[in-house]
This record gives C-alpha cells, structure tokens and sequence, in this order.
C-alpha cells in the first residue's frame, strides 16, 4: 500500500550550523562551507513500515526537489533538481540520550580528565593524519582501545556525529582538548533529535528515526544523504 500524497514545506532552517562558535569550528576543521542542514514538514504520519514509500514520495516532492541541498563532487553547492527513481534507506540507531555516552574517553585514558587528548606516535589511515588516542579509537580496528566502543555503538548517531567532527576536512586543524568536539556533536544532536518523557515512566525517550539515504536521479547518481525523520511529532 503506497502512501498518500502529502504536502512538504521547505524551510531553510540554519540549525545550529549558522553559530558564530560553531562557523569558527567548520573553519577549522576544513568543513566551512561543506556542511549544512535543511528541515522540511509534512502533513501526515509518518509509517515506519511504509519507509521507502514515503522517502520517494519525499525527494519526489517538488518542494524538496528544488530546494534540498546536495553538493557536487567539485565542491559546489547544488540541488536535486530531477526525479529520484531509487531509494535505498538504512535506519541508523539513535537511541542515546546523554553525553556521558563518551565518559568511557575519559574513563581509560584516551582523555585525560583535564579533556587534553592524550597523544601517541603518528600513524596514518586512508590519508587520514593520526597523532592521538582518540583518532586511534575512532579509527584502527587494531588499536588497544578499539573495543572501547561496540559495533552497536559505532552505528548510533550519536557516535556518526561525534566521528565526522573529529575527523573534519581535508586540511583539518585537530584540537588538542576533547570538548569543542563534544559541544559541537551535542548542538547538532539537539537540533536533529527530538525526545519526549514518557509520562507514565518518567524517562526520557528519543521519537526520531534517523536514515542513511542513497538517492538515485533518474540522470545520475547523487552523494550519500543523511536525514532525520519524525516519528510521532511534526515541526512546524
């Protein structure tokens, strides 16, 4: 059973990407200008089960098909601009509430508790400088700390975030402490996430769903997207 037509609304909606502390980090971090974030609403519930449904019906949309931001492989801005005839969509686990999820950092010296990045001799991966503990975690599946976190950890949001900022651009200026990359990963998972309190329980629970999106043009194939999708509520 396909889904109804619904109407979406672009919002060019700057999140927290438009920040003075956080331009200042993109900057640094060789991603100034390579980052953004786009809400759209919709006037319907959104079905788990009707997916890939709903995610062609999304880029379909003309609101979103002329306005959803894309960037080329020359590094220019662009949008969609044609119809998308295949979808492929992988749901991302997003169930962390708090931050303490990375006190594991501090807990086996990968931090020391001052939040200095403790340091070790340069390594390399895919091109990718390692001069410290936290590259490593994040990074080399045969570094000491590597089982620090999960696979299951890995594949949460939360920790996608907190990975892409701390490995940043291609001329990426590391930090030497841990928190401007902990803030910076905290301020977006706000402003992707929404959470509600169960009323009965008291607890707080996360009522998004997050997907890994490929979509393919009918003419080409586009770069990889990454948008969150309300469950239960609809921003306005």
């Amino acid at each position: 059973m396909g889904v109804k037509k619904q109407s979406i609304i672009g919002q060019n909606r700057a999140l927290c990407v438009s920040s003075e502390y956080l331009i200042s980090f993109f900057h640094f971090r060789s991603m100034q200008g390579r980052i953004t974030a786009q809400a759209f609403s919709f006037d319907q519930q959104f079905k788990p089960y009707q997916k890939d449904e709903f995610l062609m019906a999304f880029f379909n949309d003309q609101s979103v098909n002329s306005s959803l931001k894309l960037l080329s492989a020359s590094g220019q801005w662009t949008t969609l601009g044609s119809k998308v005839t295949k979808i492929e969509a992988t749901v991302v686990p997003c169930t962390q509430i708090s931050m303490s999820f990375f006190d594991r950092l501090y807990s086996e010296g990968i931090v020391r508790e001052t939040g200095t990045i403790v340091k070790c001799y340069d390594d390399c991966y895919d091109d990718i400088p390692i001069s410290d503990e936290l590259r490593k975690v994040l990074l080399l599946e045969d570094s000491d700390h590597y089982d620090l976190f999960t696979q299951l950890d890995r594949e949460e949001f939360l920790f996608c975030l907190f990975k892409h900022f701390c490995i940043g651009g291609t001329l990426c200026q590391f930090e030497d402490v841990v928190d401007p990359y902990l803030e910076t990963t905290k301020a977006f998972y706000k402003d992707l996430v929404s959470v509600q309190k169960n009323p009965e329980t008291k607890e707080i629970c996360i009522i998004s769903t997050v997907f890994r999106v490929s979509a393919y043009p009918s003419n080409l194939l586009r770069s990889l997207l990454q948008m969150s999708v309300e469950l239960l509520s609809i921003k306005t």
